[in-house]
């Protein structure tokens, strides 16, 4: 199956990709083994490279790479300086120890630096950073309007909210850059304390005229209407979001833990409907149309689905092969790459296929067009020489 063009009606749905960046990011929660870690953030970065846009948000995977080794690098330092509860016989170095209070047990700075406990530190900041960097992912390859869009009617007016925040910050941006510009040409300094203060009183006063007009032309068009519902409905609906959500979160954290995955699994399932039930209830409230709507595929299933098939695949295979996804710190143990694990991660390279391919900025119309303005003068050169 050929990937076509990405256009507005064969464009991938955008839950569609935060589903398979979760699917990774839950994969990459079940294992500590640096190998398999490497292969999530080598598959996720893979499908960014070839399914990205020039759009704005998709230059946010970069931010987050680098927001992943930052936290590694921190928590290597704070493991360097502070110590880790993993005991160690290899010392690497021994640090001088301050003397702490008595209330300050279990806590200390300085003292002995293990091998052990710098490699355990190692494992869990990359298994953090995998996490980061799979979101990352998602923010790239993912339209924020079009989620927005397809957000149920219960979240409607936070939706609104987050289109508004999210369309007002570029202008924020531009009229900061326009104002520091005008401060240039006119030989005034653009940076410091001072500048700064000049430059942000024009700017809030900027927001402050678009935040006014912009609710002028909410409210003229029904933006913050709402039907009549009534109350038993209103309570019903809170809790079973509420519970819902509960629900949700506790079966998450049983998946993601090591123990209590066989409970975690049917507590998500019952969240997860009673939250649909409740947002299905709340969207009651709010009555509107959608104007093309965002429709879900057959290639959204097959991109979801194989994010969703790696959380599923790593999460048996703690089953069968536990010591090949959480390799030993003590002992220390070189990090094998197990085969069937390694199978499964490269499943959530389908979306490299299947998604729709980025639309390429200034296509053949454009080229037809020059062609034809080059054909054009060339004609117009022949016929001012024959004359």
């Amino acid at each position: 199956m050929s990937a076509p063009q990405a256009t507005r009606s064969t464009a991938l749905h955008a839950g569609a990709w935060w589903l398979w960046a979760l699917g990774l990011a839950t994969a990459a929660s079940r294992t500590t083994n640096p190998l398999l870690l490497c292969l999530l953030v080598g598959v996720a970065g893979y499908v960014v490279a070839v399914r990205r846009t020039d759009a704005p948000w998709a230059r946010s995977y970069g931010a987050f790479v680098k927001l992943g080794l930052l936290v590694l690098g921190i928590r290597l330092v704070f493991a360097f300086l502070l110590g880790s509860p993993i005991p160690g016989t290899h010392t690497l170095v021994t640090l001088p120890e301050l003397p702490l209070p008595d209330w300050a047990k279990g806590v200390r700075i300085g003292g002995r630096v293990t091998a052990e406990g710098m490699v355990f530190a190692l494992y869990d900041g990359l298994k953090l950073a995998t996490l980061l960097i799979c979101v990352g992912a998602a923010n790239a390859l993912a339209n924020p309007a079009r989620l927005l869009k397809s957000l149920p009617g219960a979240l409607y007016e936070a939706g609104v909210a987050v289109v508004v925040a999210m369309t007002f910050a570029p202008n924020l941006v531009a009229d900061v850059q326009r104002l520091r510009a005008a401060r240039r040409l006119r030989g005034r300094p653009d940076r410091g304390v001072a500048a700064l203060l000049q430059v942000g009183l024009p700017v809030l006063e900027g927001a402050l005229e678009r935040s006014v007009a912009l609710a002028a032309a909410m409210d003229a068009r029904g933006y913050g209407r709402t039907a009549h519902v009534p109350r038993a409905v209103r309570h019903t609906t809170t809790v079973l979001t509420l519970g819902g959500l509960l629900g949700v979160c506790v079966g998450t954290y049983g998946l993601l833990a090591d123990a209590g995955a066989g409970l975690g699994l049917p507590l998500l399932l019952v969240g997860l409907a009673a939250a649909l039930a409740g947002l299905w209830l709340g969207g009651r409230r709010t009555v509107r149309t959608r104007y093309r709507p965002e429709r879900w595929g057959v290639r959204a299933w097959l991109v979801s689905g194989s994010g969703i098939a790696v959380a599923a695949l790593l999460i048996a295979a703690n089953g069968y092969a536990p010591g090949a996804l959480h390799p030993s710190a003590v002992p220390l143990t070189a990090p094998q790459l197990p085969l069937w694990p390694a199978l499964s991660v490269l499943v959530g390279l389908l979306p490299a296929w299947v998604a729709p391919l980025p639309a390429v900025p200034g296509g053949g119309a454009g080229s037809c067009g020059a062609g034809a303005s080059v054909s054009g003068r060339s004609g117009r050169r022949k016929k001012e020489s024959a004359q």
